[in-house]
C-alpha cells in the first residue's frame, strides 16, 4: 500500500468532475486500500480519488470512533429523504486546518457500487450523509468553502497560497 498526495484548495484539479467507474479489478482494489492508508494517515473521514488526482467516482470513508468500520462507494449518486438541514463544522484533508460550519439535507438514501462492482442502497444520517454529500461534491469538482461567503473562501485561498509559497 501507499500513500498517495493530497491535492490542496485552490489546485484547479480539485474542480475536474470525476468520469464513471466502469472497471472492478485489481488495479481498483489497489487503489481502494491506497486511498485508505492515505485517509487514515491524515486522520480524516473521508476521501474521494479527486482529492488525490485520481479522476474517478470512489469515494471512501470511516466515521466511526475505532476507525474500523471503512466504507467503500462507486459511482454513488443520493437523494434527500429529509430537507431539514443539519449543520456541521466540516473540514477537508484539501483544505487543511480550516472549519467552517455547513447545512446539508439531514437523511439521505444513498445508491452505489461496492469494490467488487455490486448495487447497493442505504439511508445515511447524521454524521455519515454529511460525509458521503462532502465527497460526492468532491467527484463533482466542489469543495465545502463553495458553500461559505466570497470574502470567507478567499481568506482561506489566499492563507493557503501563502502557506504552499513557503513550503515551496
Amino acid at each position: 500500500m501507499a500513500i498517495l498526495q493530497i491535492l490542496e484548495f485552490p489546485d484547479p484539479r480539485l474542480r475536474k468532475i470525476a468520469p464513471p467507474v466502469t472497471v472492478f479489478d485489481a488495479k481498483l482494489e489497489v487503489l481502494i486500500n491506497d486511498m485508505f492508508e492515505t485517509m487514515y494517515e491524515a486522520e480524516g473521514i473521508g476521501l474521494a480519488a479527486t482529492q488525490v488526482n485520481l479522476h474517478k467516482r470512489l469515494l471512501v470513508l470511516d466515521t466511526s470512533e475505532e476507525k474500523d468500520s471503512p466504507q467503500v462507494f462507486i459511482n454513488p449518486t443520493y437523494a434527500v429523504i429529509d430537507e431539514e438541514l443539519t449543520e456541521y463544522d466540516e473540514g477537508c484533508l484539501s483544505v487543511p486546518g480550516f472549519y467552517e460550519t455547513v447545512a446539508r439535507p439531514s437523511s439521505i438514501k444513498v445508491t452505489s457500487f461496492d469494490k467488487s462492482g455490486e448495487p447497493f442502497e442505504l439511508v445515511a444520517e447524521g454524521i455519515l450523509s454529511t460525509c458521503i454529500q462532502h465527497e460526492i461534491d468532491h467527484l463533482d469538482g466542489k469543495l465545502f468553502v463553495d458553500y461559505l461567503s466570497t470574502l470567507k473562501r478567499q481568506r482561506i485561498r489566499s492563507k493557503l497560497e501563502k502557506e504552499h509559497k513557503k513550503s515551496a
